[in-house]
């Protein structure tokens, strides 16, 4: 089981946008997402790299990819964001079995849901999903597949409120369990790869016994 440490910073007011200088500043490392976990039928990788910190009330989020294509068709929060070019978080917050999922294609179109497994997901309500800031290199447009190899940015802050079924008033000093993915279910080469190794026959992210140790700093 890997481990990633998240380092917090003291500041107010930070938007998306401004991720990625505030964690250069920082010094922010940045963990690979890289495994093929289903080779002889999803072989790709395309190269994904994410770092993470945490603020008093927010996790922050910075993605950076290159890819053979790209797809961004999802049109609203909660539409399948998944089928697009698509980076995601998944979070354990509680030792109570439930885990969200934050599904955000390359122009920042969003799933949020949780629950305790692929079935019965209970999705956010837009005034929830609108809490997320985010800033993609690529725009905020929706788009068609572009069949050519793209590099990509997509930075997240999540605020702790946007877990709905949890109150959270602060995580330090606490350890989760998580997973981060790239996949793109209607790319023309699907690929499905993960920060931390999934020992299933067949893709499926919704695996919380696969889930990763995440050490939030205080």
């Amino acid at each position: 089981m890997k481990q990633l440490s998240i380092k917090k910073i003291s500041v107010a007011g930070i938007s998306a946008q401004e991720i990625p200088a505030l964690f250069k500043k920082n010094d922010i490392v940045y963990n690979r997402v890289e495994n093929v976990n289903w080779p002889e039928a999803f072989p790709y990788c395309p190269k994904m790299e994410f770092g993470i910190a945490h603020t008093e009330d927010a996790f922050l989020i910075h993605y950076r990819v290159e890819e053979q294509s790209v797809r961004a068709v999802a049109q609203k929060d909660n539409d399948s964001v998944w089928e697009d070019s698509c980076a995601e978080f998944f979070i354990s917050p509680a030792a109570d079995g439930l885990y969200y999922n934050v599904e955000c294609n390359c122009a920042g179109t969003l799933l949020l849901g949780v629950g305790e497994g692929r079935n019965n997901r209970q999705l956010a309500a837009p005034e929830i999903t609108r809490q997320i800031d985010r800033w993609a290199s690529l725009g905020r447009t929706p788009f068609e597949t572009r069949n050519q190899p793209t590099k990509w940015e997509l930075a997240l802050r999540i605020p702790y409120s946007v877990f709905f079924r949890h109150s959270i008033t602060s995580l330090d000093g606490l350890t989760l369990r998580g997973n981060f993915y790239k996949c793109g279910d209607n790319l023309p080469v699907p690929h499905f790869i993960s920060w931390n190794p999934i020992g299933t026959p067949t893709p499926d992210f919704h695996c919380p016994q696969f889930f990763g140790e995440v050490i939030v700093d205080r």
